[in-house]
């Protein structure tokens, strides 16, 4: 396996600090942020994200992104767009930007669930990625849907009635461990043999719910909250042994919107983890054949 940060996790460095640290600490890759966002101070996840590259005039940026990145020494697992489905327009963008940059794949959302009724919005995101697949095609690179807690497609089951039927080389899913967490959760090694060959990147992330004070009725509710890999409710080790039975060997992407831990600290102390998850995983495989 080979192990990245996605960016929009690390709001507090600029690019070159983000590509700088992250090859310093031992990561293989990065995951570049790519969208337009509000401004903030200080910068946040979604909003004065320093470590994102806008939407807006990237065309102009790839060489930067580029020299950023192999300076680095750093390779790219993918590129993190946030371009809807339905927005042709700037699909295409992303998609061009990522053959241009040799980054093979890049994420393309899907609808929210609230937007309409689900079956309206399945039948139309199924023909917009189609044509996203063909463009793919077309650049030599692949669209990817990731499974995402309040869209359409928040699990693998739903992700593989969407994209089943197109080519796997230019279209696949984004298996991402702690948004199934919040939605969409399933057995792992049944998820990953559901999707076969669609299954093409892996996020990992973690979440833990927190209950809420009782209400008036004495009603406890609860909600979802980030967490640190070693600390939520997702077995991070439970999920590498079933990458492992079914044979997954790519990039793991960590997006880490946990505050526990400083930045540095955090990414860090994440890669030493994952490594050491990925040890004993092998370890246990190796004694399984």
């Amino acid at each position: 396996m080979k192990f990245s940060v996605f960016t929009a996790s690390t709001p507090e460095w600029t690019p070159a600090e983000a590509a700088r640290l992250l090859a310093g600490q031992g990561w293989d890759g990065i995951e570049w942020r790519v969208t337009d966002q509000q401004p903030a101070d200080p910068p946040g996840f979604w909003a004065g994200n320093r470590a994102t590259w806008p939407l807006e005039g990237l065309e102009g940026d790839l060489d930067e992104i580029a020299r950023i990145t192999r300076e680095a020494g750093l390779e790219f697992s993918g590129v993190g767009g946030y371009a809807r489905a339905d927005d042709h327009e700037n699909v295409g963008r992303m998609l061009a930007a990522t053959a241009a940059l040799g980054a093979r794949q890049v994420r393309v959302t899907m609808p929210q669930v609230r937007l309409g009724d689900y079956r309206e919005l399945f039948a139309a995101t199924r023909a917009d990625l189609e044509w996203a697949a063909e463009r793919a095609a077309e650049l030599g690179v692949k669209a990817l849907v990731e499974l995402h807690h309040t869209t359409i497609t928040p699990s693998a089951s739903a992700a593989f009635r969407l994209v089943d039927g197109l080519d796997p080389r230019h279209v696949g899913v984004i298996h991402d461990l702690g948004n199934l967490v919040i939605e969409g959760q399933e057995d792992h090694l049944a998820a990953f043999q559901l999707l076969g060959p669609y299954l093409a990147h892996v996020h990992v992330k973690n979440v833990r719910w927190v209950a809420d004070t009782p209400d008036i009725d004495g009603v406890v509710r609860w909600h979802d909250e980030w967490a640190p890999l070693r600390t939520g409710q997702a077995d991070v080790e439970a999920y590498f042994d079933a990458l492992a039975a079914f044979g997954y060997d790519g990039w793991v992407t960590s997006e880490d919107f946990s505050t526990d831990l400083p930045l540095e600290e955090r990414t860090r102390d994440n890669l030493e983890y994952l490594r050491a998850v990925e040890s004993r995983t092998r370890e246990r495989a190796g004694e399984e054949t």
